[in-house]
């Protein structure tokens, strides 16, 4: 049962709480739009596809909205407590810190989980229509828009230039479409005036009154090549706008990682797994066929070990390694081989007569290159898959921190406000930004770090939490002990001191 006591932080969070996530989801939507500006001007979206799109940039949003609405309203509601002195009496009454920030704390934990389920069920489906909403866009011709005066070369194969057009934005004057091909010389048409209208099947239609049509049939260099003009009275001229209406592709054909739950990357990272590990077979079929040599190791140091230790006139034992002749020296019960001799060369091409040597060298050139094309494929073939798998892990984690980072940066928010004891939205705007700034710093520093393999998933993800939660205990720590960590005063009397002190320590140098 809810205490006045808890009511009280309850209501004092409330409004702040909202209003933060509001403008936090604002200035992350806005950012989007000031990405794509170039690729959304022009292109004639109506409303329903705009909503569309700014519906699903929101959605995706909210995992990082709602981390720092958390962290801001926190300090706001502290420091519009500590500011007002209720803290100091709900202190004075021997309420202990951590007893007045608990029903926060029970709401931190609910945002965590609202947070985890957003980004486990929600965001993913969000972000499938995201990327197919915003690829049509950007393939989406601009609007069509004929001006006058202006040549409109949107429609393949056309150029149109219309002189004048009435206020009913349906008769046009001094009409000039040009139509180009392979021809000698490209067909053009004239006319006085006319009228436009987009049919219900999206077609453009001309109806065009007093004009000429000029056209030559013919190819370049032809001899016979015909020019024709014949003069209309009424022309009808029909133009497909289907290519400037905006296509839906379907989202299935944008794979992201992003766009899994938590229990699909589990599965997508097992077969991702399963394939990596059948890389060692596809090298042993690559590679080994063209090293025939490896299946000859070791058997002239077998044989020779078989064969008792003597040196004879161009023989050479002493190559033998030492285990081995004293194999063959103590087991007495093993019978002699025959002699393995060893010739003693200085090179490799020694071994290889006259005849043969430019034959065996440019076999082994062929093979090394072979050789070579075959590891650096598949060199990149396992980069780029343990790439993939480091992506899935990165998601994984990922749907983990960020419903974590909620409660995390409560826990600094809710003691830096009862320390710093400044309410409205001046100075705890600039204390949620620097906190919020590191946050994003070293997720993004720790995202890159397992991108790229030099941490693991798992240290890179959660490297913004390790750092922040010594943050929040220290905070927390402080704030129960009312410290004056931001107090000015505090600091102009610290300052003082010293000042004092050095001049003393001069007075007694002099």
């Amino acid at each position: 049962m809810l205490k006045k006591l808890d009511k009280l932080i309850l209501r004092a969070f409330i409004g702040p709480f909202i209003a933060t996530l509001l403008i936090s989801e604002f200035v992350l939507v806005m950012q989007f739009m000031w990405l794509y500006i170039d690729d959304l001007v022009g292109k004639g979206l109506d409303l329903i596809t705009i909503l569309e799109l700014i519906s699903f940039v929101a959605a995706t949003a909210v995992q990082l909205a709602l981390p720092l609405a958390l962290l801001l309203s926190s300090i706001m509601t502290f420091g519009n407590l500590g500011e007002s002195f209720e803290l100091v009496a709900i202190k004075s009454a021997g309420i202990p810190l951590l007893r007045f920030m608990r029903p926060l704390l029970i709401v931190a934990i609910i945002m965590s989980g609202v947070a985890f389920l957003f980004a486990n069920n929600i965001i993913p489906r969000a972000q499938f229509k995201l990327n197919a909403l915003k690829y049509d866009i950007i393939v989406k011709k601009p609007a069509f828009d004929l001006k006058e005066g202006v040549f409109f070369d949107k429609i393949e194969g056309y150029v149109i230039k219309i002189g004048k057009k009435e206020k009913d934005d349906s008769t046009i004057r001094n009409v000039v479409i040009y139509e180009k091909n392979q021809n000698l010389q490209d067909h053009f048409l004239v006319a006085d005036y006319g009228t436009m209208h987009v049919t219900k099947d999206n077609f453009l239609q001309f109806r065009l009154h007093n004009g000429w049509n000029y056209e030559e049939d013919g190819a370049r260099y032809n001899p016979s090549t015909q020019f024709i003009r014949f003069g209309f009275k009424t022309y009808l001229k029909e133009f497909d706008l289907r290519t400037f209406s905006m296509m839906h592709t379907n989202d299935s054909l944008f794979y992201d990682a992003k766009m899994l739950t938590l229990h699909q990357l589990g599965k997508a990272i097992d077969s991702l797994n399963i394939a990596a590990n059948d890389f060692f077979v596809q090298s042993n079929r690559n590679i080994f066929p063209y090293l025939t040599f490896l299946k000859y190791q070791n058997k002239a140091w077998d044989i020779t070990a078989m064969a008792p230790p003597v040196k004879a006139t161009g023989v050479y034992y002493n190559a033998v390694p030492d285990k081995f002749k004293k194999k063959a020296k103590d087991s007495l019960w093993i019978k002699p081989s025959p002699t393995v001799f060893i010739k003693n060369a200085k090179s490799f091409e020694e071994l290889i007569p006259d005849s043969l040597k430019g034959q065996v060298l440019d076999k082994c050139n062929s093979t090394l290159s072979i050789l070579k094309m075959n590891i650096e494929g598949l060199g990149k073939d396992y980069t780029a898959k343990k790439q993939f798998i480091r992506v899935h892990w990165i998601e994984w984690h990922r749907k983990l921190t960020l419903s974590v980072a909620c409660l995390v940066l409560f826990m600094i928010g809710a003691p830096l406000g009862s320390i710093i004891r400044k309410g409205g939205l001046g100075t705890p705007l600039i204390f949620a930004v620097i906190f919020f700034v590191i946050f994003h710093l070293f997720n993004t520093f720790g995202e890159k770090f397992a991108k790229e393999g030099i941490t693991s998933e798992f240290a890179g993800m959660w490297l913004s939490t390790a750092v922040l939660v010594p943050v929040g205990i220290f905070l927390t720590a402080k704030a129960m002990r009312d410290s004056q960590l931001f107090n000015k005063e505090f600091y102009t009397r610290l300052i003082n001191s010293i000042k004092k002190l050095l001049r003393k320590m001069r007075l007694l140098k002099a």
